[in-house]
């Protein structure tokens, strides 16, 4: 009784593995496929130059997201290191620093909900 159930175990469980519903196909193609979304959309290629460096862009968003927290703690006062440094980034002159922080100030409640990209705009309007 014993074999003959181990038998018909096995015998279904050949059939099910041999159906066309159960192959590992689809699950490598979605495997793959996310494997390759995954190292286009963040590709090393597009924050660094030909010669290794970050391009400027992307170091005002590392900066901005990284330091978000003391950024913000910054904006409220309109003034801070944090603040001073995204000035540097930017490479605002004087008088554009001089006006920056009250602009960033006074926007504050905007950059609180905006995304990275949409931050660096503010900014880089702030700055002018």
């Amino acid at each position: 009784m014993l074999m003959i159930q181990a038998v018909s175990t096995l015998v279904i469980g050949l059939a099910l593995l041999a159906s066309p519903g159960c192959t590992l196909r689809g699950t490598t193609n979605e495997i793959t496929d996310t494997t390759d979304n995954i190292t286009v959309s963040t590709s090393g290629r597009t924050w660094f130059d030909e010669d290794g460096l970050v391009k400027p862009d992307h170091k005002i968003i590392a900066f901005t997201s990284l330091n978000r927290a003391n950024l913000e703690q910054d904006v409220a006062r309109g003034h801070g290191e944090y603040l001073s440094s995204l000035e540097s980034l930017l490479g605002m002159d004087a008088e554009a620093e001089s006006r920056f922080g009250a602009h960033a100030q006074q926007g504050f409640e905007s950059l609180l909900s905006a995304d990275a990209a949409s931050r660096v705009r503010q900014f880089r309007d702030w700055g002018k």
